[in-house]
Order: C-alpha cells, then structure tokens, then sequence
C-alpha cells in the first residue's frame, strides 16, 4: 500500500485510517473547531457481541475557542447554546451556531443525488403501473419534470461548491466516506436516461433515438472507469474494517450495473442491429454488478453475524442491499422482452428460440426477487427495532432501492399475468410513495432547520 497515502491517514476507534475532516466554515466564522464525543443517548446494543463490536454514532461538538469566552451557556456570542460538560458545543443542541448559505454550501455533499435518484425511479414507477387510471401518467411526466429541475439544480450547487470552496472537490473525492456517494451521481443520470426514455423520447424521432444510444454507450464508458477506478483507489488509499462493513461499500458497482436497466427500457425502441449491441452489453454490465455486489453480500452477512447491527442511525442503509438482485431481476426480464423477433434468425447470430431464452429470464428473476425480498425483510425488522433519531440523506435508501424491488414485481406479475401479483405490486406502490413523501417531508425540514449542510451533520465527517 502507497506509504504516502498512509500517512496522511490516522487511526480511528473502529480500526481504520481515515481523513481528517476540515472546518473552513466553521473557522470563517470564528466559532470553535469540531470535536467528537460518544453521545450516549444511543442505544447500546442488544447482546455482548453488538456491546465489542457495534461502532457507535459519535455526536461532535464544538470545543470553546478561548477559555472564559463564549466557554459557558449565556456568554459571549453563543448565548443560549447548550454546552456538554469539557465546554464544548453539542451540535445537536437546538440553540446551536447558525450558518450563512455560503458555509453550508461547504457540506454540500454528494449523496445529495440520492434524491434524484429517488424521484427518478418514482417517476419510472408510476410509468411501470399495472393499474393506470386517467391521469395517472400526467403525474409521472410532472414527477419526471421535477427530476429533471432537481438533477440540474444540484449540479449548479456542487460546481458552486467546488469553486466557492477550494480543494472541496479533491477532498470530497478522497474522504473514506462522501466519496463512497460519488456514484449516485451516476445512478441519478441513469434515471434521467431511463425516464426520458419513457417520457420525453418519441419513438418515431430517429434523432432522438440515436441521441439515447449514445446517451447508453457513453453511460457504460463513464460507469466502466468509475467501477475500476474508485475501488483501485479505495484499495491503496483506505484500510476499512470489516467489522464496520456498510452497505455503502457497494455503491461504486452500482452505476456500472444499472446499464442493463437502462438496456432494458431502451432496446425496444431501437433498430434491431444496434438493440443487440446494447442488450449484449447491458448484460455483460449487470452481471459484473451484481457478481461483485454478492461478494460485498459475503462481508456485509459476516459483519452482521460478528458484529451486530449497525448503529440505529445508519440502519436504513441495509436497504441497499435489496437493490443489486431486484434491479438484476428486472434487468434481465427487460432484456429478455427486448430482443428482437428477428434475432432468431442465422444472420443476426442468435439461432435460439426466444421463448426460451424469456422463460429462463423470468426463472432467474424470480430467484434474485426472493433474495432482494429476504434482504428487504432484514432491512425493515432493523429499522423498526432501533428507529433512527437524526435525519441523514442515506434515509434516500429506504426509496430508491425498493423502487427497484416494486418494479421486479410488476415485471414478473406480468410475465406471469397474476393478478394477485400484480395487486401486491400497486399495494407495495402506495407504500413506496408515502415512505417518499415522508423522506421528503424530512429532507426539507432538515434543511431549514440546519440539521442537515451542517459540520458533523453529513456525510463528509465520519461517524460510524
């Protein structure tokens, strides 16, 4: 391992090397440096092997600047803050240091893109309904027009960011924890390529139709590299501990693995020849994605079986666990439909009957659907035991994967042609969309209350 890179590193209480994390914004504005104390209201684990291993959530604090000013509650310029007993300021406190638009541009993160990845697939979602009623699809193209607004908007704040705030970018990409969201950029692209698609492309437009295939290559191109490139820099630059294993740790595969969603929308609207291609490759794509997400299965089942649970406020993240096989079942369903009526024929290479080739696709599907299920089930049950106290932008998991889970069981309900199915998949619809409106509701309060854009309060500090 690169010795320079190990000794910019320094040991934390789980074992690992991470980063130190700065506080320009903090320091901008005069108010004391972020410190960390185990803040003992969350609850200690269930039994002896979570009280070893269970990395606990810290809460920072802000230590006092200078001894006997704004050191004590009701002095100085911090009157009315809260203050833990070595003087420091619980930023966890209501009556907290406000920050500027500016400073908390600082913290900005990438997993912001968590959101449009979250409307992007509500948007497929309501699409992909087996019940449409009138209107129905007006409401998913206003759903998509929303996204498309969001998408734009986040990515004018993070060029601000990174240009309002030097070296924002190479940290962000270098943190052991904000860079593991560089992905749901990309996962966020894939939505907009997938629900433009389905909405905004005509299918007769031979431009457009083009633009979607390049649209696709360049996708796979980008998503290839980053696939390669981000874990090879993980693996020199960064020693995690297995017992601190998080579902995060897949991310990075995840892009690469949704070129065969996107395969799958858009082969049917493309010529036969270059259909092929893009199925070829779209499944080539998924399969590298989920190959490797079952290797991070391996870790993440090993550290639960080891260590426990993770700590209430980041259990929401196992959801993103049932995403890799429920996308891969949805994928290769698409895929299978996709194909053309000519590629059976000697010309094309394709000498199988496409009949079997969609009953094996629909066999697999429902294979990696009870395994997306099993871990669905997993996610829920540690989520209801602890429920988490803070809002972070990972409770985007509790959405964004299960849409991917919801849209698996409209795809085999209608291969299958079940309605019992298929009524199960618009009930599990209904709950996807309140638990939006609901993670929504709390990113927005979050927000205007500072929870969130705010040091110690994102995933640029490391706190599990």
């Amino acid at each position: 391992m690169d010795s320079n890179l190990r000794a910019k590193a320094s040991p934390n209480y789980s074992g690992r090397l991470t980063r130190h994390n700065s506080l320009e914004s903090f320091q901008n504005h005069h108010l004391p440096p972020l410190r960390t104390d185990v803040d003992r209201s969350y609850p200690m684990a269930l039994d002896e092997k979570a009280n070893k291993f269970e990395s606990m959530a810290s809460t920072p604090t802000l230590e006092a600047q200078e001894e006997g000013k704004g050191g004590g509650k009701g002095s100085g310029n911090n009157h009315g803050v809260g203050h833990d007993h070595d003087g420091g300021v619980d930023i966890y406190d209501p009556n907290r240091p406000k920050l500027g638009p500016k400073q908390r541009l600082h913290h900005l993160t990438w997993a912001w893109f968590t959101l449009p990845m979250s409307t992007g697939g509500l948007s497929l979602l309501i699409y992909a309904q087996p019940h449409q009623f009138p209107g129905l699809r007006a409401m998913g193209t206003v759903v998509y027009a929303i996204n498309i607004v969001i998408y734009l908007s986040l990515l004018a704040l993070m060029v601000a960011r990174f240009v309002i705030h030097s070296g924002d970018m190479s940290k962000s990409l270098k943190h052991p924890r904000e860079a593991l969201f560089v992905p749901t950029l990309f996962l966020a692209t894939a939505t907009v390529i997938t629900s433009s698609d389905r909405y905004a492309i005509p299918k007769n437009d031979v431009g457009l139709v083009w633009a979607v295939q390049g649209a696709f290559w360049a996708y796979v191109a980008v998503t290839l590299v980053l696939a390669i490139g981000q874990y090879s820099y993980i693996f020199a630059a960064h020693s995690y501990g297995l017992q601190t294993m998080m579902p995060t740790w897949i991310l990075p595969i995840f892009p690469i693995m949704l070129s065969g969603t996107i395969a799958s929308v858009i082969a049917e609207t493309q010529p036969a020849a270059a259909a092929m291609s893009i199925l070829v490759a779209g499944l080539s794509c998924q399969g590298l994605g989920f190959a490797v997400a079952v290797l991070m299965y391996a870790h993440m089942v090993g550290r639960l079986m080891q260590s426990g649970l993770p700590n209430r406020e980041h259990r929401p993240g196992l959801f993103m666990c049932v995403g890799p096989p429920a996308f891969t079942a949805l994928a290769i369903i698409g895929m299978a439909k996709g194909i053309p009526a000519s590629a059976n024929q000697d010309h094309l290479g394709m000498p199988v009957d496409l009949t079997t080739i969609r009953t094996l696709a629909l066999i697999s599907a429902i294979f990696l659907w009870s395994l997306s299920l099993w871990w669905f089930g997993i996610a829920v049950v540690a989520v209801v035991q602890a429920v988490p106290k803070y809002f972070h932008l990972g409770w985007w998991a509790m959405v964004f994967p299960n849409t991917g889970f919801v849209l698996a069981t409209i795809a085999i309900g209608k291969e299958l042609d079940n309605e019992g199915v298929l009524w199960f998949a618009t009930g599990l619809s209904i709950c996807l969309l309140g638990m939006y409106l609901f993670v929504l509701f709390c990113n927005i309060k979050a927000v205007i209350t500072q929870d969130i854009m705010y040091p110690g309060r994102d995933e640029d500090v490391e706190d599990h």
